[in-house]
């Protein structure tokens, strides 16, 4: 006749058995032994699930592979993402059309610059009479 007991309700009533004939110091080292394994089990699980996971995901040469439809993740713009142009230069300090055409420098030297200097603005040198 069977009792309805199943053998794992055995088993744990064994176990129970055993520690209450124990110490308590070692029912409690022997206890957390079996939570520390319990829980180095599933470490060693997930390590292993991730390792698994990166495997696929990347190449032979550990690059990540370029299959169709697997751009996942917050990152993966898809269809959404900016077409790619060539470089221009940007910026705040690109001023592109706007920017004054630069007239070649031909005159050896430094150009005179400063508060002093008046540029096409100064009085016009008068030629002839000078004052000795």
């Amino acid at each position: 006749m069977s009792t309805g007991v199943s053998s794992a309700s055995g088993k744990s009533e064994i176990f129970e058995i055993v520690l209450q004939f124990m110490p308590d110091w070692v029912q409690i080292s022997v206890l957390v032994l079996i939570v520390l394994l319990v829980l180095a089990s599933w470490g060693f699980k997930l390590k292993r699930k991730i390792a698994q996971r990166r495997a696929r995901r990347q190449g032979p040469a550990g690059q990540p592979t370029a299959q169709a439809g697997q751009g996942r993740g917050a990152d993966h713009l898809g269809p959404y993402a900016p077409q790619q142009q060539a470089q221009q230069p940007s910026g705040a300090d690109f001023l592109g059309a706007y920017a004054p055409h630069q007239a070649p420098a031909v005159q050896p030297g430094p150009q005179p610059s400063g508060a002093d200097f008046l540029g096409a603005y100064a009085p016009q040198q008068r030629q002839g009479n000078h004052p000795a």
